[in-house]
């Protein structure tokens, strides 16, 4: 059996777990917008009566709003919320693991300073920026395109990092590498630009703040072996567990929301995990 779900408050679950347990953990909590992070889930169909969208060749579609799915991510004390859980992911971690926390501007500051106690800062790796250009401009102060994503590991001079899985980049200007140096293309630095999940994409779930699934993949070919144990406690849509799966490893993915596990319900069916409630699941 390639993962298990658990619909539950993560914390109880995490001290049930043993110490020096889990490879590789990868959360992107909620990041304390102060704001309800809501995504509009709608299906076109072709009506030529009726049609409120014009596509190819003229053809006129009718929008199918198919409701919202969402949570308020608001904290009074975030870092009050979250400590407790970085203290049981350092506890899990096995000698040569990774965490690698997913959070944005508001908070990081705030979030490294806890993990350098917490882990010891000779542990901290790199602070990884996901650079992305979507959505609106503001005209009052430069516009926030970049999530932060810090890399911990247990042990600050025995971990794994898979250097020759490292998918390769191209190069801005090839001419002036050489043709085989262009057609290898070079390692990414810290600052992995790669677009949001696309709203009419593939592979968006409808779940709000899906993150991109070559995100994962990079993070988990890298930090991970096949067979290891990957951890996600914020699960979300469940693109660790998608990523895991998909290159063969285990995967233990935690949420509390009952519309994060229809999601994973019908994102993962195909690897067939093992779903555990913990919380009332909502029709």
């Amino acid at each position: 059996m390639p993962g298990t779900i658990h619909l539950a408050d993560n914390l109880p679950i995490l001290r049930r777990l043993p110490e020096a347990s889990v490879d590789l953990i990868y959360i992107d909590p909620p990041f304390n917008t102060g704001k309800r992070q809501e995504r509009r889930r709608i299906q076109v169909r072709h009506d030529p009566v009726a049609g409120d969208r014009t596509g190819f060749q003229g053809r006129r579609y009718r929008t199918v709003d198919l409701g919202t799915s969402g949570w308020d991510d608001s904290f009074d004390d975030f870092l009050a919320f979250l400590h407790p859980r970085l203290v049981e992911a350092h506890r899990i971690l096995q000698p040569h693991g990774s965490l690698f926390l997913h959070i944005d501007y508001r908070e990081v500051h705030y979030c490294k300073v806890a993990l350098d106690r917490i882990f010891g800062r000779d542990c901290f790796q790199n602070e990884i920026i996901w650079a992305y250009d979507y959505g609106a401009r503001s005209r009052k102060r430069w516009p926030a395109k970049h999530d932060n994503i810090l890399w911990y590991t247990r042990d600050p001079r025995h971990y794994t990092f898979n250097y020759d899985a490292m998918d390769r980049i191209p190069y801005m200007a090839p001419g002036l590498v050489g043709k085989e140096k262009a057609a290898r293309g070079k390692t990414p630095t810290d600052v992995w630009w790669h677009t949001i999940v696309s709203p009419n994409g593939k592979e968006k779930t409808g779940y709000a703040t899906q993150k991109p699934l070559a995100i994962l993949d990079r993070i988990i070919k890298i930090h991970s072996n096949p067979g290891d144990l990957v951890l996600d406690f914020f699960a979300g849509s469940g693109t660790t567990g998608a990523s895991a799966a998909r290159l063969g490893r285990r995967f233990l993915l935690i949420d509390h929301n009952p519309e994060a596990l229809a999601v994973m319900r019908r994102r993962l069916a195909p690897y067939t995990p093992e779903i555990i409630c913990s919380t009332p699941e909502t029709s």
